[in-house]
């Protein structure tokens, strides 16, 4: 099967993170769209009712379980990958954590865990298949960073600076492919408050480490039932035809164009208003 410029139709495109939420919706709408699938999950239940649901839309597709934090299994699972399709066209590094406190409450644990998958994640997942992108000769390398990667918040700063690293990962990565001439396009996805389970994952693992405070558990209602509006459904058609247009940037919400120009405009006191509403949001 031929592709066509710009198009995802006939192309191998790697989801990690597929089991739910954003990746999940990715993987749907690639295979409506003619693309050929790899997904994977930590959750391998998940990752195979994905693999069902993009078998039934037609979509050829591999599965696996993928711990993307882990460096060795990403490495294999890229030579898999390869090895099942013969070709690799694109990786969507999705998967991802939310979580952390602030900077005086955490603890060495929350660092590790939330830059292992959110940084180290897109990190592992990017050096294993770009050599199988570079060899295709139609590449694309698509990191998922957050509104958080352009504006840092109070108490989830593990996870701001992970997405950060991922932003600036990427666009160093932009513009080495540039540089070097590979074909490779490089896109980074910035999405604002989509209707995922992230922060009640979130919740729920610093409950079973019994790190849980009544703060927490507002803010968690905070987002599930004021910020995180946007269905996924919705952030995947934003996303794939970001990445068939070749934009090398995608803001996923009217929240994510509103952050990011609140921060162009007022790079240095933006910090003073995030804290006022984001206390006026904990407040109810």
């Amino acid at each position: 099967m031929s592709s066509v410029s710009g198009s995802v139709s006939g192309k191998v495109a790697v989801v990690t993170g597929a089991g739910s939420g954003i990746g999940r919706q990715l993987a749907f709408e690639l295979a409506r769209r003619g693309a050929r699938l790899a997904v994977s999950d930590v959750d391998e239940a998940r990752a195979g009712e994905t693999a069902d649901r993009v078998r039934a839309l037609g979509a050829q597709v591999h599965r696996a379980r993928l711990d993307v934090a882990d460096r060795a299994a990403v490495l294999a699972y890229a030579d898999a990958v390869a090895g099942h399709f013969g070709v690799v066209h694109q990786v969507y590094n999705n998967a991802g954590v939310a979580g952390g406190t602030t900077v005086l409450d955490s603890d060495w644990a929350d660092y590790d865990r939330i830059w292992g998958i959110n940084l180290f994640g897109v990190l592992h997942g990017t050096k294993a298949f770009l050599p199988h992108l570079i060899a295709s000769g139609d590449g694309h390398v698509v990191n998922v960073s957050s509104l958080n990667g352009i504006m840092a918040q109070a108490s989830i700063n593990a996870y701001s600076a992970s997405k950060f690293a991922v932003r600036g990962f990427t666009e160093a990565l932009r513009t080495e492919m540039l540089l070097a001439g590979h074909p490779v396009q490089v896109t980074v996805v910035h999405p604002g408050g989509v209707r995922t389970n992230i922060a009640t994952a979130a919740f729920e693992h610093s409950r079973g480490v019994g790190a849980v405070t009544a703060a927490d558990e507002a803010r968690m209602r905070t987002y599930n039932e004021k910020l995180l509006r946007m269905p996924p459904e919705q952030a995947a058609r934003i996303i794939v035809t970001g990445v068939e247009a070749g934009r090398p940037r995608v803001l996923v919400g009217n929240d994510a164009k509103l952050v990011d120009l609140l921060v162009r405009l007022v790079p240095a006191s933006y910090p003073r208003l995030a804290a006022r509403l984001q206390r006026r949001a904990e407040r109810g």
